[in-house]
């Protein structure tokens, strides 16, 4: 949902995969509701038009806990962060989002 450009598809995206009353808590935040979810990604766009998110290995999870690790940076360049989603689902959909950043490199 991060890499997508188009706010219409982002939206239906986080419509599909996010509880209305998610909350996404990020290392230096915590966003609620999809409202403020749609916002972040739209600030994470903006602030960083041409990185993108990727997945490190498969994502794994164990009743309603899962787990993806990401990296994130310019396209086609080694990634600037490093880090884990951890997300806590009910009725298929994502309730709480919490994010773990494991490394931030400095631009050389």
């Amino acid at each position: 949902m991060f890499n997508e450009p188009d706010p219409i598809r982002r939206a239906a995206v986080i419509a599909e995969n996010y509880a209305e009353d998610v909350v996404w808590h990020e290392p230096d935040r915590i966003n609620k509701g999809r409202t403020d979810l749609t916002r972040r990604a739209e600030e994470l766009r903006a602030e960083n038009p041409d990185w993108i998110f990727r997945p490190v290995g498969p994502s794994s999870g164990l009743d309603d806990i899962g787990h993806l690790g990401f990296q994130y940076g310019p396209a086609g360049q080694p990634p600037m962060v490093s880090g884990m989603d951890i997300a806590r689902t009910q009725n298929g959909v994502i309730i709480e989002l919490y994010t773990v950043v494991t490394e931030i490199r400095q631009p050389s």
